[in-house]
């Protein structure tokens, strides 16, 4: 069977388990495809935690969920060493945490105070932990899927702009349409009649798993997408466009306050090939990086207070960027 073929299983098989939400799982592919990390932001109740569970059930691997809060400390994600009696006298021994698994739920994220979220932030962009001055690897497959609320504040801490960066993507998640909203109350009906059903119990067939080679098979696929010098100069020139928006309007000048790194260009790069391989396609269009360049940007951009005035959002200034820079 071929590996896009497979994939294309896992999306289907994740868009059964979430209705009316079919660009945040492909997003979720997106992401496990080009190896990064998301931040997926909504209101309580959309689906997210869900959606993440649906993906890590999908696929043959460990999965790992911590609810972030106030009190949580480093050791309580990374583990720690502990001692150990012996017939010899005792030992230590590093005790494995819960951000050792290939798919890790960072449960509304933005709930854990810093020290936390340096520890998180060493496992997201070196794939490795150091505790007691040793260094632990994580998993070839590793990827932190972190949710968060955009309206409650309380008892939250801002992620820092560095670790901000460190995701591929943000992925925002709105309410679903009235006709998938009805199909979302049929389908907890039949999983709550199934879970009551003891005979159906016995005869529910196993969901399917994607072996951790295909995923790998597919990221090689993708490292051979065909990206023209063209491509590459137009991811450039829109992330480029957010640190000197006065070369083209002096209105979106006055919305920037910070533009994105050049890991927003290589995040473009990873997302746009990760996409057009989706697509079946061998090489990068202008859509593909169209499409996906609000969830590289939006969280790498910060807003003036100007804007914040005009209640705009990034997605607003992202608009204007596209629409100024020019196509290849």
């Amino acid at each position: 069977m071929q590996t896009r073929t497979q994939i294309n299983e896992l999306t289907t098989a994740i868009s059964n388990n979430i209705i009316g939400q079919e660009k945040v799982v492909e997003r979720l592919i997106i992401g496990l495809l080009a190896a990064g990390n998301l931040l997926i932001e909504g209101l309580p109740g959309l689906a997210k935690t869900r959606a993440i569970k649906a993906l890590s059930k999908h696929i043959d691997g460990h999965f790992s969920r911590i609810q972030f809060t106030p009190d949580l400390l480093p050791s309580d994600i990374t583990g720690s060493e502990v001692f150990y009696q012996t017939p010899t006298g005792g030992e230590f021994k590093f005790d494995k945490g819960p951000l050792f698994a290939n798919i890790v739920l960072a449960d509304e994220i933005n709930r854990a105070p810093a020290k936390v979220q340096s520890a998180l932030l060493e496992a997201m962009e070196e794939k490795q932990i150091t505790v007691a001055g040793t260094t632990h690897k994580m998993a070839p497959l590793f990827m932190v899927l972190a949710t968060q609320n955009p309206v409650e504040q309380e008892g939250t801490y801002p992620l820092p702009e560095a670790q901000m960066d460190r995701f591929l993507m943000h992925v925002m998640i709105d309410y679903p349409a009235v006709e998938d909203e009805v199909s979302v109350i049929e389908l907890v009906r039949q999983e709550e009649q199934m879970l009551s059903d003891t005979s159906q119990k016995q005869h529910n067939t196993q969901p399917i798993k994607i072996a951790q080679d295909v995923i790998f098979s597919a990221r090689q696929e993708i490292a051979n997408i065909k990206v023209i010098p063209e491509m590459a100069r137009y991811m450039a020139d829109l992330v480029y466009a957010t640190r000197t928006p006065n070369r083209y309007d002096d209105e979106l000048a006055s919305w920037i306050d910070i533009g994105a790194s050049p890991r927003a260009s290589i995040s473009l790069d990873k997302c746009a090939r990760s996409y057009a391989w989706l697509q079946g396609r061998e090489h990068v269009l202008p859509e593909d990086i169209r499409t996906i360049a609000h969830d590289v940007l939006r969280h790498r951009i910060t807003l003036s207070y100007q804007a914040q005035g005009l209640g705009l959002r990034a997605d607003d200034i992202i608009d204007r960027i596209i629409s100024l820079v020019a196509l290849p």
